[in-house]
């Protein structure tokens, strides 16, 4: 017998508590209170609180927050955990030596003067707060499973998952059936690679007139250091060894309380089966200029994300019937600054600004085109359009002819006189060569005080899942794996992911893949760079997942 499941009303539901999630709240209630009308708002978030699953360097550009709360830097609770950069070094990196580049060979649009360098988890926090002050209504641990739609195909609202499903699909003595939320307007700001957004990606056609979205992989962690070596607001940015083949680079940024967040993106363009990301920032550690900056310390936390790479051309269509996309949903990461929050809080207020008229006007359900018409006239597709060439032109010509070729344009874009054209992408899981010619890389055995194993790094990140569910790491195919993956392309979902979630196991002299869902942080590359696209990443009982404590 099904459960009938409940429904609540909303003028708003949004997707996702960070920080276009928030901004879109805030920006609502503002507008209905600077108006005098009534507005319901409601958040759904997956994590065990807001904050859990968010993970950035960060370097945050304060852009989007000066616009949505003018007065942020007036409250002590905000500034707590976030350092002013008080400097920036660039380093070109071989096996034994740097090479710092003057920060005058770069545009000026690059400068981090101004920002601000902290835990994005804790930002999102304090929006968070900031939020239901207005009155919104957050609600951690829900996660959106399923979206609903009306009669005539527009979107409806979305349903939370069911709880106390036992992994073979029984109902535990815990069960609790989801509930739904009914709005006339709807946000998705899952975050790169949202499970729902892609349905809608597809049901409406979103991308039917962009680029294919392309990804990087970042890998974080962070710890605390001798105070000796601490120098509060130092940014560093690499690029260069240790990856061959492939491009990305690594980040040191000194925070708060003689603590570094140190970290590495592995562009997902990558074609070597036999490369782990994970594996590259474990080498990346060992530079002789980075090393000595993290003896005598101690790792406190560790977690990685997929980030959307594919800039301007990979925007979709962002408004659809009774929804929009915003955020990492769409994808406004500015590659060359890896810097997206900014743009992602500024998506959510133009989608909030535009959803407030609709709803005054008593409208529902119908197409926000005045945020897709906003963003495209904003400040945003502005920052995009003078960077939309630097993914590809590395991603084709490789990182040092690609970084000079991608340097040229943003130069000339500075100068009004940029290419006249816009490079193209091609998606990430189309990029393995095969297992036999692919040269195989030997990574170093990990030294348990600078380097680390996958497990021992997942402890790190707090992540829990009740064992006792479906696994939410589905297989359109159980074969593929053996039948294809393992013996063309060597298995890389064993290395391509940084938790340890795939393995293959021998039982009775064959191989078999072997799903350890549990150890999941959230990151989606397995939905991503899988040759075939046959994982699919869905969510589990919400609260499921990382807990980062200042990510």
């Amino acid at each position: 017998m099904t459960a009938t499941r409940e429904s609540m009303p909303y003028d708003v539901v949004i997707v996702g508590a960070g920080p276009a999630g928030l901004s879109a709240g805030i920006r609502l209630k503002q507008l209905a209170e600077e108006r005098g009308q009534e507005l319901s708002v409601c958040i759904l978030e997956k994590g065990s609180e807001v904050g859990a699953h968010i993970l950035s360097g960060a370097v945050i550009d304060p852009k989007g927050l000066d616009e949505l709360l003018p007065d942020w830097r007036e409250d002590d609770s905000c500034l707590m955990n976030q350092v002013p950069v008080t400097s920036n070094h660039h380093w070109v990196l071989t096996r034994t030596k740097k090479t710092n580049l003057p920060h005058l060979m770069m545009p000026s649009f690059l400068d981090n003067k101004g920002t601000f360098t902290g835990s994005l988890g804790n930002l999102c926090r304090w929006l968070a707060g900031k939020a239901e002050a207005l009155g919104v209504e957050i609600f951690p641990g829900f996660a959106a499973a399923e979206v609903l739609y009306n009669e005539n195909g527009s979107v409806k609202g979305v349903a939370t998952g069911d709880m106390g499903v036992a992994r073979d699909g029984s109902h535990r003595p815990d069960y609790q059936p989801g509930m739904e939320l009914h709005a006339r307007y709807t946000f998705f700001a899952e975050g790169a690679r949202g499970h729902l957004t892609k349905q809608v990606k597809q049901r409406f056609d979103l991308e039917a007139n962009c680029q294919p979205q392309v990804y990087g992989i970042g890998i974080k962690e962070l710890w605390d250091i001798d105070p000796a070596k601490h120098e509060p607001g130092k940014v560093v940015h690499t690029q260069g060894w240790p990856l061959t083949g492939a491009w990305g680079g690594g980040w040191i940024y000194h925070q708060a309380g003689n603590q570094v967040s140190i970290g590495f993106v592995v562009a997902l363009s990558y074609k070597n089966p036999h490369l782990s990301p994970f594996e590259e920032m474990q080498r990346w550690k060992q530079h002789p200029d980075i090393r000595p900056l993290l003896e005598g310390g101690r790792r406190v936390s560790y977690g990685a994300r997929a980030i959307n790479e594919g800039g301007y051309q990979s925007i979709p269509k962002l408004a659809f019937p009774g929804g929009a996309l915003i955020g990492c949903s769409a994808g406004f990461v500015n590659v060359p600054r890896i810097k997206g929050s900014h743009t992602a809080i500024k998506s959510g207020m133009l989608a909030a600004e535009a959803a407030f008229e609709a709803v005054a006007a008593d409208r529902a359900h119908d197409t926000l085109q005045a945020y897709e018409d906003g963003l495209h006239g904003s400040w945003v597709a502005d920052e995009l359009k003078m960077v939309r060439n630097v993914e590809p032109f590395v991603a084709k010509f490789g990182a040092t002819a690609g970084t000079l070729l991608a340097g040229t344009d943003m130069w000339m874009r500075t100068l009004r006189i940029g290419l006249p054209f816009t490079l193209k992408h091609k998606p990430d899981h189309e990029q393995f060569m095969r297992r036999d010619i692919a040269p195989r890389i030997a990574y170093p055995k990990p030294d348990g005080v600078i380097s680390f194993d996958k497990l021992s790094s997942v402890f790190l990140s707090n992540t829990n899942h009740e064992e006792d569910q479906p696994i939410h790491l589905t297989l359109r195919d159980p074969e593929v794996p053996t039948r294809v993956n393992l013996p063309e392309y060597d298995g890389p979902e064993q290395r391509y992911c940084p938790a340890g979630v795939y393995e293959y196991v021998e039982e009775a002299g064959r191989s078999r893949l072997q799903i350890n869902a549990q150890n999941c942080v959230h990151c989606k590359t397995c939905d991503i760079k899988d040759p075939l696209q046959n994982i699919n990443w869905v969510v589990p009982e919400g609260g499921g997942g990382p807990n980062y404590p200042n990510m």
